[in-house]
């Protein structure tokens, strides 16, 4: 049985190879190389005319971690400190969006915060702008929620969130309850007991669910393109555009392509760097 182990891996081996290391390094060659695949560095040395976009990318992407985290956080909390049926439940209702495509699913938040969208005919029925328009003067017919960089993070945060909750989750369920107890028993308030027990033992979870929700967000083109209007440019967005439009430079967009990708494992190697100290903090 030891000899054919291997063999059950050769399927695995070449998979991984076609559709891993292969782009990788298509990639990697594209990066260094001119449209004639001559040796070059000019793909690096010009993308400082992006560094905006690369600022907003990692802005925008950092701000819809957060609010995933504000929100997720107390979410994970409660569940688990509900029953199984309670958790069963909330599980399936947290999951229930992702069954649905993307793309779905963001094409309904254009409707819902379009100019005349869902939302905005909800104010207007509710005379929420005549009462602005007459407590300050103004002639308001609609909030313009639609292209703006709010609707950005708002569509990360809507579709990244269950990433974010599930990992949280997960760990804290599985904490052991006399760890609380006997805190309580040595005088520590609820406060206490989550701020020095339950919240340094959950941070594992806290720091997956992070890095699931970053690198998606930092990466995401669709959702910058469909809510964002194209007036809100993000990295997945440029490297799109230099492989599929008017602005063909599949070179340039690699290169991008593969300074975004040491980035994010940059963060992710310090995250997990972090995780692995504080899991030792609360070891000792």
């Amino acid at each position: 049985m030891k000899n054919r182990r291997p063999l059950f891996a050769v399927p695995y081996v070449v998979w991984m190879a076609l559709f891993v290391v292969a782009p990788i390094v298509m990639v990697v060659i594209y990066a260094f190389t001119t449209a004639a695949f001559d040796p070059t560095m000019n793909n690096f040395t010009g993308m400082g005319t992006y560094l905006s976009i690369f600022t907003r990318s990692f802005e925008l992407a950092l701000i819809a971690t957060l609010v995933c985290l504000l929100i997720g956080y107390p979410i994970s909390y409660m569940m688990a400190k509900e029953g199984p049926g309670f958790q069963r439940i909330a599980t399936v209702l947290i999951m229930l969006p992702m069954w649905v495509n993307f793309l779905l699913r963001t094409y309904a938040w254009m409707s819902i915060l379009e100019n005349n969208g869902l939302l905005n005919q909800f104010f207007s029925a509710i005379g929420l702008f005549d009462l602005i328009n007459g407590l300050f003067g103004t002639d308001i017919q609609y909030f313009r929620m639609i292209r703006t960089q709010g609707a950005v993070v708002l569509g990360m945060v809507y579709n990244y969130l269950p990433f974010m909750i599930l990992p949280i989750y997960s760990v804290i369920v599985k904490l052991d309850h006399s760890l609380t107890e006997a805190a309580q028993d040595l005088g520590a308030n609820s406060v206490t007991v989550f701020r020095k027990v339950i919240l340094p033992l959950s941070l594992p979870g806290v720091l997956s669910g992070v890095t699931m929700v970053f690198v998606p967000a930092v990466s995401t083109f669709a959702i910058s393109r469909l809510l964002g209007g194209g007036t809100h440019m993000m990295l997945g967005d440029l490297i799109e555009q230099q492989f599929l439009g008017g602005a063909y430079n599949p070179h340039l967009g690699s290169a991008i392509a593969l300074v975004m990708m040491i980035i994010v494992v940059i963060c992710m190697w310090v995250m997990n760097r972090f995780g692995e100290g504080e899991e030792q903090a609360v070891m000792l």
